[in-house]
């Protein structure tokens, strides 16, 4: 399992949650934070995980990578 694959899991409960709840302009707002926070990482309460966490919450509402996940699993879907 890659490690990809594996935060994908971990993190699986907070994105739903997220999609969920929040909406999708404060979504972005929240991503822009986590970068944010993450590029601040070197100081003690933030770390550089907030990184990618703050990427995967931005791109949520992007709608360019959203078509190209959603071609993307219908390619896996066809290969299967």
């Amino acid at each position: 399992m890659s490690l990809a694959e594996r935060m994908k899991d971990r993190f699986a409960p907070f994105f739903a949650w997220v999609q969920r709840r929040i909406p999708p302009g404060f979504r972005f707002a929240l991503g822009l934070l986590l970068i944010c926070g993450g590029i601040l990482g070197f100081l003690p309460i933030l770390g550089f995980w907030m990184l990618p966490l703050g990427f995967m919450v931005a791109a949520m509402d992007v709608r360019l990578y959203r078509r190209w996940r959603s071609l993307r699993r219908r390619r896996r879907a066809i290969r299967s």
